[in-house]
């Protein structure tokens, strides 16, 4: 492992990179800003190293206007909560409304706008903590947080996820990296082809909320359980890609809680192939709709479809739908949950 420094947020904060690489000349690298994975070196069908995540070159970057969230941790619940409120054990909470009439990612005093603390490293692995106090962000009760990112020789970034509560409180955690497997300065991913194991995602209304329906797949865009490319299907006038101006929408997945495959991403491209595994009960795939003119990484400029995201999560807004899975943490239960990203090459040069 190494370590260099990585700059400054707006509050004239210090944060660090922790850099690790494995036997087959991987690398990753991430901040204790926001515990963000800052960049991911690949080696492609030909051997060259190609970074595949989106990113910025400095804390600052990632407190910008957009709110990409790029690479970054997300907490205490990811996605959006409608109208900012939810009603547990007959109390309602009021969070920020960040997102129109919406709570986006908890509000606006962001986990990943944070340094976290470095609780321990090995030679590929390292365990960001956070403590989150009773009403933070809204919510209740007093949780502490690890994240755990490890490289492994397989050529997999597993992101371990655990937490505890001294209260009942939602937890719904996820990573934000956008990803592009010709590397985050290729410009589009329209080409890259997708799958994902689902037989229904979770329709949303005019502001991105879901409407508590689970609508079947088969016969829309948003069928891929047969692999195609993300751009074959993403300018169709099918209601739901008008709405959110692509896919920003949570895919239902079939692993019924076990740690399975969810959703594989391949380039032809690059050779570059990456599988995802998750214990959690849904994925949103996000193509970065709203990026526009977003200076990142070495002063590459993003824009719209560069990028996209696996988010593995609890459905968004479950905290007001009894009919969908509960991202509810007891206070006498533990929060764990893995999500790995492992790569591997489709195509020979």
């Amino acid at each position: 492992m190494r370590v260099c420094d990585f700059g400054y947020n707006k509050k004239g904060e210090c944060s660090k990179l922790y850099i690790f690489e494995n036997k087959n000349g991987m690398e990753m690298q991430v901040s204790d800003f926001g515990a963000t994975l800052h960049a991911l070196l690949v080696p492609d069908k030909n051997g060259k190293k190609r970074d595949v995540v989106l990113g910025y070159d400095d804390p600052a970057g990632h407190e910008g206007p957009l709110g990409t969230f790029f690479g970054a941790t997300v907490g205490r619940h990811a996605n959006r909560i409608g109208k900012g409120t939810f009603t547990y054990e007959g109390i309602r909470y009021q969070l920020d409304k960040n997102n129109g009439n919406n709570n986006l990612h908890s509000g606006l005093d962001f986990w990943s706008f944070r340094v976290w603390n470095v609780k321990e490293t090995t030679e590929n692995s390292i365990t960001f903590s956070l403590h989150s106090p009773d009403g933070d962000q809204g919510f209740p009760g007093a949780v502490d947080v690890d994240v755990t990112y490890t490289l492994t020789d397989e050529n997999s970034i597993v992101i371990d996820y655990h937490a505890t509560t001294d209260a009942d409180t939602p937890i719904n955690m996820t990573n934000h990296s956008y990803f592009n497997l010709d590397g985050h300065d290729s410009g589009t991913v329209r080409n890259q082809v997708l799958w994902i194991d689902s037989d229904s995602f979770t329709p949303t209304d005019a502001e991105l909320i879901p409407t508590g329906e689970l609508v079947p797949v088969e016969g829309t865009p948003m069928d891929f359980r047969v692999e195609k490319s993300i751009g074959q299907d993403l300018d169709e006038a099918y209601e739901p890609l008008v709405i959110a101006r692509g896919y920003d929408h949570n895919w239902v997945l079939a692993n019924e809680g076990e740690f399975k495959k969810a959703a594989e991403l391949k380039s032809c491209e690059s050779g570059i192939a990456m599988e995802i595994f998750t214990d959690l009960p849904g994925i949103q795939v996000y193509t970065a709709n709203y990026v526009e003119n977003d200076t990142g990484k070495h002063g590459v400029v993003y824009q719209k479809n560069q990028g996209v995201t696996f988010e593995t999560q609890y459905y968004p807004d479950s905290v007001n739908h009894e009919n969908f899975p509960s991202c509810i943490c007891k206070k006498e239960d533990e929060y764990r949950t893995r999500t790995e990203f492992k790569f591997y090459i489709c195509a020979k040069k």
